[in-house]
């Protein structure tokens, strides 16, 4: 490689590196705080909807630094498209139609609003061990909704890392003695487990889904890569989602409860904002590293660098909201982690063949007009 290959492969490791931080340390807290808001007298289910998008705010100078790289980014694409053989992503420069935007953003922020609706409801009703290993079924539904709609190639160990999701999450299932953990305030009972179990397992369908149709937007309609891109698309979509969410708090009426939520707060009013806010931030850089890994590497790979937090939030919840683990829940962690590495196996698989996985990235976000794709390697 030249020295301008090898300083574009070195930044863009940087920048997996930073978009897996964001949503590792995003998704771990975020459960966390969401958790202990239901846990000390919050039940609010639309606020906590609201609160995973209404952070967007705080992207707007991220916004406005990444105008500032744009003749880089058009010498890293410059790079890319020859050595790497992506002509069709990095072909067109000029935005989408404002018609084509529009109705973009509008359908990806209501599904997202929605979507976070049913996460609030799992959070609300199931213990954050239970929720998060739940939340490790996203993969399996990604790697289905990615097969049909961004060409997703599955082999065996694909295959194998959805079976043994599959089988952890189904665990939880089993587990009567959820039914009564005294740290829940909500006093879980079998038919609201089962409505957690249902919501928690609908919305990582519906998180998987919205992971591929996002890569579908960037490969057909976008057709190009920047910082601000994926700022702007975290944004819009979280804008439009917490419009939604908002409209939910008041014509559900729990806008009149909110004083009196705060006031009887187990941990005082100042934690109850401070709850409030973090929650917020947090899941605004998990959304931002989420869409950075979709644009880099692939939806799949995005799930799959979520799934590497799975023991990070129950391990946080054991010590922070003294949550019980039971063997169910040891043996789901196991099976859900061994799912993980057998994805992450076929990775190495495919790197050994197509060359690193930067390489074997930028050629498959293009038109594939270069050689056919391996089996083994991702979207």
């Amino acid at each position: 490689m030249s020295n301008a290959q090898n300083f574009v492969q070195y930044k863009w490791w940087i920048h997996i590196s930073i978009y897996s931080i964001f949503v590792l340390s995003g998704q771990a807290i975020g459960t966390l705080l969401g958790k202990l808001y239901f846990n000390k007298g919050g039940n609010n289910i639309w606020l906590a909807s609201l609160l995973q998008n209404i952070g967007f705010p705080i992207l707007i100078p991220f916004l406005l630094l990444s105008s500032t790289n744009n003749n880089n980014n058009n010498f890293d694409n410059r790079v890319v498209r020859v050595s790497f053989h992506a002509p069709e992503l990095n072909r067109r420069n000029t935005r989408p139609a404002f018609l084509v935007l529009v109705p973009l953003y509008v359908s990806l922020g209501l599904f997202l609003g929605g979507n976070c609706m049913l996460y609030s409801i799992g959070q609300f009703y199931l213990p954050a061990t239970t929720y998060t290993l739940l939340c490790t079924s996203q993969l399996g539904f990604n790697a289905f909704f990615s097969f049909f709609l961004n060409k997703q190639k599955i082999n065996y160990f694909i295959l194998n890392s959805l079976v043994l999701l599959t089988i952890s999450s189904s665990l939880l299932l089993f587990q009567k003695n959820e039914y009564d953990d005294t740290n829940n305030t909500n006093k879980i009972t079998k038919r609201k487990y089962i409505i957690g179990f249902v919501c928690t397992l609908a919305a990582s369908a519906g998180y998987g889904l919205m992971l591929s149709l996002t890569r579908l937007a960037f490969e057909k309609i976008f057709k190009t890569e920047s910082l601000r891109l994926v700022v702007e698309i975290a944004m819009y979509e979280s804008l439009v989602a917490s419009i939604g969410n908002a409209v939910a708090v008041f014509a559900s009426g729990g806008w009149r409860d909110l004083e009196q939520e705060m006031n009887e707060f187990e941990l005082g009013k100042k934690s109850y904002v401070l709850n409030l806010v973090g929650t917020a931030i947090c899941w605004q850089v998990f959304t931002v590293g989420s869409n950075g890994l979709i644009f880099m590497v692939s939806s799949l790979f995005c799930n799959v660098i979520s799934i590497v937090g799975v023991p990070m939030a129950p391990v946080l919840c054991v010590v922070f909201l003294h949550e019980k683990v039971s063997g169910v829940k040891v043996v789901s962690v196991v099976l859900a982690m061994w799912g993980f590495l057998s994805y992450m196996y076929q990775h190495y698989q495919a790197e050994k063949r197509n060359g690193s996985m930067y390489e074997v990235s930028r050629f498959q976000t293009g038109s594939h007009e270069g050689p056919e794709a391996s089996p083994g390697s991702v979207t």
